[in-house]
């Protein structure tokens, strides 16, 4: 199960969510309480494993300076989390070694997400980053031939019901694993981690 860790906004969050387990960290440019500068993201990235994945998250952006910030901050890739188009997605993905194309859980977009050159689709709610979660019944219409992460709303306690339902391929969280945010707990991050690479288990 690929767990990927949102709004990073700190060193000290960056390196414990690695050290609990985790498989990816993103973070945030775009408007946001979780927002942070490419040099910040840089100066965090530059002291993490090579094998974490570093994403920059990004809504509504010129595909141009989504590669451009991406760079700048020396990340692995990007999270497309607007009504970007198959087109900027693609033109992002040829400069980008890791692209995660989010998609509201029910829409038009969500049905033909296959279309989309990424390589995750990450299914949100109406309000990303509100800790919110949704019906995810809604996820049946997804493509079966992509790899799916689930988001929104999840959190220690229901991300085992989330994977059992969903069987997605990964699994992102923000604030769902914060004490104020931008500021992770510990003990969630931990919980998050456990409960979902167990659910896989069993």
């Amino acid at each position: 199960m690929f767990v990927k860790i949102c709004g990073i906004t700190n060193e000290q969050d960056a390196l414990l969510a690695v050290a609990l387990g985790a498989d990816a960290l993103g973070f945030v440019f775009a408007p946001s309480p979780r927002q942070i500068s490419p040099a910040l993201a840089r100066d965090i990235a530059k002291r993490l494993p090579p094998e974490i994945i570093t994403v920059g998250v990004f809504r509504n952006e010129l595909p141009t300076r989504v590669v451009e910030v991406v760079n700048e901050a020396r990340l692995n890739g990007a999270q497309l989390h607007g009504q970007e188009s198959e087109a900027m997605t693609a033109e992002v993905a040829a400069h980008c070694r890791f692209v995660i194309k989010a998609v509201v859980a029910g829409s038009p977009e969500a049905a033909r997400a296959d279309g989309f050159a990424a390589d995750a689709v990450l299914v949100d709610g109406l309000h990303p980053g509100s800790g919110v979660a949704y019906d995810w019944e809604l996820l049946r219409d997804l493509p079966t031939n992509i790899r799916v992460m689930l988001s929104g709303g999840l959190t220690p306690d229901n991300v085992a019901a989330g994977i059992s339902q969903v069987r997605p391929w990964g699994v992102d969280v923000s604030s769902g694993v914060e004490k104020s945010p931008g500021l992770k707990d510990a003990v969630k991050m931990r919980h998050f981690i456990t409960n979902a690479r167990d659910a896989v288990l069993g």
